[in-house]
């Protein structure tokens, strides 16, 4: 195995005890904001079982683990192939972790554009330089949006303590996949927001019986700028800071309720109140139904 510079999680075992993990945070350029996410650059010589083990050691919400590209790649030098795994369970799919698996290579290899095949697809990403900072834009697989069944919003709000009430009417419940499964609700005020205190393992069985990864909670502040928290119970994390594949949801979402054009840059604030805040930027395309999620990423020492 190659080793890239790091820091070493072990898990007893050979093949784990010489895997470096990176550890970078991304949607932000300050390492003490945004989402961090582990990044193992080369793990081939992994099972599902150790590298479950490994993001439990790291205990981010995701690590990300690459490893060879599929033997048709056009670029082989630039595709690769992209697991995520939570401290429970894999992921079909991490934005977060994509934008710093992204950065992280284009430290090593330069900025430009890398291909990852992923469970939930191919997600192509871009990666440039602007002001002295790697900045990533990863694109989504085809999303969508489905209703939700009443019974389980309800379920939700009991969950999340929030009477009926505190839901903004313009944003009605619905799924939203880019990758993984959604359940959106939109908030009535910043405020109740803010208040965020929900019953872990309640949410957390509700959201394996409906098959969803995080539970977008959405307070829109303008036409374009929105406040998002997004609780991750099960992963095993109470809430993730910034979020790249609920945002492309989320993106999906705005547009096929009417929300937002098909011609938008929206800007998304996330973890203002966990004291990790992280800005990600959704933009949508006229005549093009993927929705791509930019932002930076910065090493943690």
């Amino acid at each position: 195995m190659t080793i890239i510079d790091g820091t070493a999680a072990s898990t007893g075992s050979p093949a784990s005890a010489t895997t470096e993990v990176l550890r970078y945070t991304a949607f932000s350029a300050d390492p003490a904001g945004g989402n961090p996410a582990g990044v193992v650059l080369d793990a081939s010589g992994l099972d599902d079982a150790e590298m479950l083990r490994i993001a439990a050691e790291v205990g981010y919400s995701e690590t990300a683990f690459l490893t060879a590209p599929p033997e048709d790649a056009a670029e082989p030098d630039r595709s690769f192939t992209l697991r995520f795994f939570s401290p429970l369970a894999e992921v079909s799919f991490c934005g977060h972790a994509t934008v710093a698996t992204s950065v992280a290579l284009a430290e090593l290899r330069g900025p430009g554009d890398f291909v990852f095949t992923t469970r939930a697809g191919t997600v192509p990403v871009s990666v440039v330089e602007h002001d002295g900072a790697l900045r990533a834009t990863l694109t989504s697989v085809e999303p969508h949006t489905e209703e939700a069944a009443p019974e389980d919003v309800a379920e939700a709000l009991a969950a999340l303590d929030w009477p009926a009430a505190d839901l903004d009417p313009a944003f009605p419940p619905r799924i939203a996949y880019a990758g993984a499964r959604h359940l959106v609700l939109g908030a009535a005020t910043r405020k109740r927001l803010a208040e965020l205190d929900y019953d872990f393992d309640r949410l957390a069985a509700l959201m394996q019986k409906m098959g969803v990864t995080t539970v977008p909670l959405v307070w829109r502040e303008s036409e374009s700028v929105f406040h998002v928290r997004n609780p991750f119970p099960v992963g095993g994390v109470v809430e993730d800071p910034a979020t790249g594949a609920a945002a492309a949801a989320l993106g999906a979402y705005l547009r096929d309720r009417g929300l937002v054009g098909d011609d938008a840059t929206l800007a998304l604030h996330q973890g203002d109140d966990l004291g990790r805040p992280g800005r990600l930027e959704v933009t949508l395309r006229p005549g093009d139904s993927r929705v791509r999620v930019s932002g930076t990423a910065a090493r943690i020492a």
